[in-house]
């Protein structure tokens, strides 16, 4: 019995050990991708159409006018974008609102009506049906509850043209926080974003946020689209990501500017909260390439295995200095990655939440990594499987 016991330690070690080691890596890997300038405006770049937005919602009536009213605000010179709402049969005003605002503007805003067919994956759907009347050489999506700066498109277009990039990923965080759980929401998030980047960065892409994720028209077509994932409720960003990996691997770009960060409203509730979460989850068994699987896994063991040490301590199998020991394996390189992430972001009143989430985070994990196997999911108002 003693032996096996002092094996499960050395398991434990190594995998606080190789958790350390990753998460240092992340660090480096963050500090070591430069701040996007572009070399210049695009305004003078004649008449053709640059970029189109796609902005699939369902009922976001209370949202969508700011959305709006950012893009209408674009530094891009407006005969260079163009604007879709793919409408999936919100049962509110957003239609209405979108039709109002188009009356107004003088930029390119179109309403793309869809009927309630209860696809499995109906943001999946929606940006289809959006792409294919899109005429942009660019196509960026985002969603209707976000809020986007005036040089977002401008920096974006820059992107592309100065990195040759077919596919480029921009930062996510949360609109200003006002409650402890929007800090939390704001540490974990920033840390997803963060991995993402550096995923990137080291010609890995696995995980971006559709929130602000932007490719070239031709590619998407090129890859087949959403073909061979249609059929999974989520994924309508990171699958499509690894899609467009699988053919041109060294042409993706994660854009880190201040200029291009996106911000979208926390969620107020555990039932959106849990329900999102659920179906991000999900995802990772889709992934056709093994090393992002076997990353989630390995996440997910590197966090039971501090709830299994917690045990073994509470009953006197693990010594106290042991136990703080696998916690400072896993928090003090977690503290100074998450934290650089967050300052660029512009979230340092976040950072002094931090120790929380990571008490947090081994629970957090572990639930998720279990639910997300669940084939039903919530998404505005519908199930989904």
């Amino acid at each position: 019995m003693e032996a096996s016991l002092i094996f499960v330690e050395i398991f434990f070690w190594l995998l606080a050990a190789g958790y350390a080691v990753f998460t240092l890596w992340l660090w480096r890997t963050w500090s070591r991708i430069r701040v996007f300038q572009p070399a210049g405006t695009m305004n003078g770049a004649g008449t053709e159409t640059l970029i189109s937005v796609i902005v699939p919602v369902r009922n976001e009536a209370v949202r969508i006018g700011a959305l709006l009213a950012d893009l209408e605000r674009q530094s891009l010179g407006k005969q260079l974008y163009e604007i879709w709402i793919a409408d999936d049969a919100s049962t509110d005003a957003t239609a209405a609102l979108v039709r109002a605002f188009a009356e107004k503007t003088s930029m390119r805003l179109h309403l793309l009506e869809l009927s309630d067919n209860r696809s499995a994956s109906p943001k999946k759907r929606a940006i289809s049906s959006a792409l294919q009347k899109a005429t942009g050489k660019y196509v960026v999506t985002t969603d209707g509850d976000c809020r986007v700066g005036p040089a977002w498109l401008e920096t974006l277009v820059a992107c592309f043209r100065e990195s040759g990039a077919r596919c480029v990923s921009g930062p996510v965080t949360f609109t200003p926080e006002s409650k402890l759980t929007d800090h939390l929401q704001t540490v974990e998030f920033s840390s997803l974003v963060g991995s993402g980047a550096c995923a990137i960065a080291a010609g890995r892409p696995n995980m971006c946020n559709g929130a602000n994720f932007a490719y070239e028209k031709s590619v998407f077509f090129e890859v087949g689209g959403f073909e061979g994932v249609d059929q999974i409720a989520s994924g309508d960003d990171e699958l499509l990501l690894q899609k467009i990996a699988q053919r041109y691997p060294e042409g993706i770009v994660f854009l880190k500017s201040p200029e291009a960060i996106v911000r979208t409203a926390p969620h107020t509730d555990w039932k959106g909260f849990r329900n999102q979460r659920q179906r991000w989850a999900s995802k990772w068994k889709f992934y056709r390439s093994p090393a992002p699987k076997v990353l989630a896994v390995f996440i997910f063991l590197s966090n039971l295995m501090l709830l299994v040490a917690g045990l073994w301590y509470a009953f006197g199998q693990l010594s106290g200095y042991t136990w703080l020991a696998l916690i400072g394996f896993k928090i003090l390189p977690e503290w100074l990655f998450i934290s650089s992430v967050l300052r660029f972001l512009g979230k340092q009143r976040s950072i002094a939440c931090i120790p929380l989430v990571q008490v947090l985070y081994p629970f957090y994990v572990v639930y998720f990594g279990l639910a997300g196997q669940k084939s039903r999911y919530v998404w505005k108002g519908r199930e989904l499987r």
